[in-house]
């Protein structure tokens, strides 16, 4: 008997996940007659049709393996909920989409990745077509929202008798619903599928007690806001417990700290494996602790906090504000592995001394480690993330269009990277390139950002204005300390903002030479390697232009 391709090992849920029977179905399809290379072997019908359970556990592992293939960003806009395999017979397989546009997309840019997830999936290459299939049932049943329904309503009975067979069957009546098919979505709608996308990014997740493997040190940018938080954090990772056993990062909302702290688990996990890690949030903990207490299982609470753990990370413990309960497990707890030896690492919005509603015994162990802030990015800074983003989501936003962003969203790196991803949503669902009057619109930057005409005069200003010094005095001969050290900076910012030559800065500066000018430039960028209170300076001065 000729064999036929084993679709029923295949789809054996008890050997979906064995790699082994995968291998050995791979083996049982090579000894099958190949098409094309000899009539008379060939079976006659061709492959096995598929149709019911087989074709949805094939589609199910094909969307599995696409959207490792894939970024996240273009599965969703392509694949997800609006693609799938309809068909396959004989020696081609059939793909049904929702909308022409879906299917113009994906035979313009993603036959070659189909065609090659086929081969590695089915074990031989199949002719490919993609059809556009409307989901008739789509305001009927929310159950059934996908385009399988379709394809097997059209198969067994026209579209009115299903409309008719669904309504009998629920005990409201077919005017309660409403039915539409859209195939040209207006413009608004369009915008909607936009914003949509922005959302998810925007949010403040947190992953509990997981460790999110996408946060390492090798994908967190640094500048001079954070590279002192950088480099402890690093320092911890390599020696948790004997480095710094206690380290407090603090810093306004998304500028990187719950970055740093899944970067310094993943890379203890990856040094360290034999150490017990656990991260979580001070809201987190707290409602632990509750269930513990209704469960009446609060010493198994304290009992894994003090003995079972090697790393605790607390997230966000400033929330553990005006709860003294959750305040006082936080304190024995602290002082337990503190004792021991453990490693402790928090961050918050603030320094421990300003944190209101907090015990002043806890105030001080938070302060018994390293305390280190992080400040806004710098412009280099926020450029260099805008570019490792749109590197990382497979995403082209023009140079122009990078810069202006940078320059108009300075404070928090969550809505710069968002910012991007609304940019290369629209750019995706309306098929335009993005330009900086597109930009502009969409991040109604026209609301809020005026460029500045930044030149050597304003930065001069900034720093008289910072470092409470008059201008005439900046521009004299007087070499003492305080206005050195300010006319120094005045100069770093005339050469890194305003990008002035040196000539052109020392003249400014009283009629200096140029290597006068170059020296305080070098000299400044020194002095940011190591010194934590200039780079801070330094940063607000430029905010501040």
């Amino acid at each position: 008997m000729e064999k036929e391709f084993p679709f029923n090992a295949f789809f054996d849920p008890e050997n979906s996940n064995n790699t082994n029977d995968f291998n050995s179905l791979h083996s049982d399809f090579n000894e099958l007659p190949k098409h094309g290379n000899d009539s008379t072997n060939s079976p006659t019908t061709g492959n096995q049709d598929l149709e019911g359970n087989d074709l949805e556990q094939l589609n199910k592992f094909f969307s599995e393996e696409l959207e490792k293939t894939i970024s996240p960003q273009k599965y969703n806009t392509f694949f997800k909920s609006t693609f799938c395999i309809s068909a396959v017979k004989d020696n081609n397989i059939e793909f049904s989409v929702t909308t022409p546009f879906i299917k113009t997309m994906i035979e313009n840019h993603y036959l070659s990745i189909l065609k090659s997830l086929i081969l590695q999936v089915l074990g031989e290459e199949y002719e490919v077509s993609v059809e556009v299939v409307i989901p008739t049932k789509m305001s009927l049943s929310s159950n059934k929202n996908n385009i399988l329904d379709s394809i097997n309503l059209n198969k067994s009975k026209s579209l009115a008798d299903e409309i008719r067979s669904e309504s009998l069957k629920r005990s409201d009546s077919v005017k309660d619903h409403t039915f539409r098919l859209d195939l040209h979505p207006s413009a608004d709608d369009l915008q909607k599928k936009v914003e949509s996308k922005v959302l998810a990014h925007l949010k403040d997740i947190h992953f509990g007690q997981l460790i999110d493997p996408n946060k390492t040190f090798d994908n967190f940018v640094i500048g001079p806001s954070n590279n002192m938080a950088y480099a402890t954090a690093v320092a911890v990772s390599k020696n948790p417990g004997k480095a710094y056993p206690c380290l407090y990062l603090y810093s306004r909302s998304g500028l990187g700290k719950t970055h740093l702290l899944h970067s310094v688990a993943n890379n203890i996990k990856r040094f360290h494996p034999q150490l017990k890690i656990c991260i979580t949030t001070a809201r987190d903990f707290m409602t632990e602790m509750i269930e513990a207490m209704q469960q009446k299982k609060i010493n198994d609470f304290r009992k894994k906090y003090s003995e079972s753990i090697d790393v605790l990370m607390v997230d966000d413990v400033h929330e553990l504000k005006d709860k003294p309960s959750t305040q006082n497990e936080f304190f024995h707890v602290f002082n337990e592995l503190h004792n021991k030896g453990k490693q402790l690492i928090f961050t918050s919005d603030k320094e421990p001394k300003e944190i209101v509603g907090i015990e002043e015994r806890i105030k001080t162990r938070l302060s018994w480690g390293l305390v280190q802030d992080m400040q806004p990015p710098d412009l280099e800074t926020r450029i260099a993330i805008l570019k490792q983003k749109a590197l990382k989501e497979d995403i082209y936003i023009p140079d122009e269009v990078i810069n202006l962003v940078a320059s108009a969203i300075k404070n928090n790196i969550r809505e710069l990277e968002g910012s991007l991803i609304k940019l290369a949503a629209y750019s995706s669902v309306f098929q335009v390139d993005i330009d900086t009057e597109i930009a502009k619109e969409q991040l109604k930057l026209n609301d809020f950002y005026d460029p500045k005409c930044i030149n050597l005069e304003s930065v001069i200003k900034a720093i008289s204005s910072f470092f409470k010094i008059p201008i005439a005095d900046l521009k004299s001969k007087s070499r003492s300390k305080d206005i050195a050290t300010a006319r120094h900076i005045g100069m770093y910012l005339s050469y890194k903002v305003v990008q002035s030559t040196y000539s052109e800065i020392g003249s400014f500066y009283g009629k200096r030479d140029h290597t006068t000018a170059m020296h305080a430039v070098e000299k400044i960028k020194k002095q940011l390697k190591t010194d934590a209170r200039l780079c801070s300076s330094i940063l607000e001065i430029e905010n501040s232009l």
